[in-house]
């Protein structure tokens, strides 16, 4: 996109439209003021408007970014904001060496199956119905290459917690997303175990530090392995009418 500013845009399977950044300043290093953010805005609701098959579109705002009036200007383009999460960045070492409780099993989850068991039980935790989109995206990129994960834990056979693992390209970081867990099994070290798995697994591709945008539940977690609060972030959600499509980032 060309422009004073620019933004990130992504289409996604399924309809899924993706908007993010690197910096908001301009060319010159010059940071926005409210007309500059309401430009910036408005040429990403003319990006939607041209392409009617998106059913839902995020934009990741984050609290440190100098943006009067962003706000303002996504609610009134039609962008709800979602709940806020924590910037989360460490060492991968200190999630690593976590065992599973008794009576679970951690795996990945490698076939089209069992990242659709995965998916399901994520969408019942956060109340949304992504699978359908989520599974065929990540399995386009195994396909392509990309060294993207999903993880499960299970009891007797029932996926009862999961998440992803998604290591950055050119860099020694990888992003855990993704990470659900029932309520009934919440509070016995099931996600800490699994999130151990998941990093354990990527060590061996040079990853030495862990980033995640959190939620209130897994920040104390992950606080508790050395991992520190950076940033805050609050995705804003537009959602097409009659669209069944939910935000899943947490």
């Amino acid at each position: 996109m060309t422009g004073t500013l620019s933004t990130e845009l992504g289409i996604y399977e399924g309809g899924q439209g993706f908007v993010s950044y690197a910096s908001l300043a301009d060319r010159d290093g010059h940071l926005p003021d409210a007309a500059g953010v309401r430009a910036l805005v408005a040429s990403v609701a003319a990006w939607v408007r041209e392409h009617p098959e998106l059913d839902e579109v995020e934009v990741k705002t984050r609290a440190h970014d100098h943006a009067p009036g962003l706000h303002q200007a996504l609610e009134q383009a039609g962008f709800a904001a979602q709940a806020a999460e924590s910037v989360m960045v460490g060492s991968a070492q200190g999630l690593a060496g976590v065992q599973a409780p008794s009576g679970i099993t951690l795996e990945q989850a490698q076939t089209e199956a069992a990242m659709m068991a995965a998916a399901r039980m994520e969408d019942h935790v956060f109340g949304t119905q992504l699978a359908g989109r989520m599974v065929p995206e990540l399995l386009r990129r195994q396909a392509a290459g990309e060294p993207v994960e999903l993880w499960a834990a299970l009891a007797e056979g029932r996926v009862v917690s999961a998440g992803r693992i998604d290591p950055v390209a050119g860099t020694e970081f990888a992003g855990i997303w993704g990470g659900a867990t029932l309520p009934e099994y919440r509070g016995r070290g099931i996600y800490r175990a699994l999130t151990s798995a998941r990093v354990q697994s990527v060590l061996r591709r040079g990853v030495r530090w862990i980033h995640s945008d959190s939620t209130q539940d897994s920040r104390p977690i992950l606080e508790r392995a050395g991992l520190v609060k950076v940033t805050e972030t609050t995705p804003y959600l537009w959602t097409r009418a009659g669209s069944d499509g939910e935000s899943t980032e947490r």
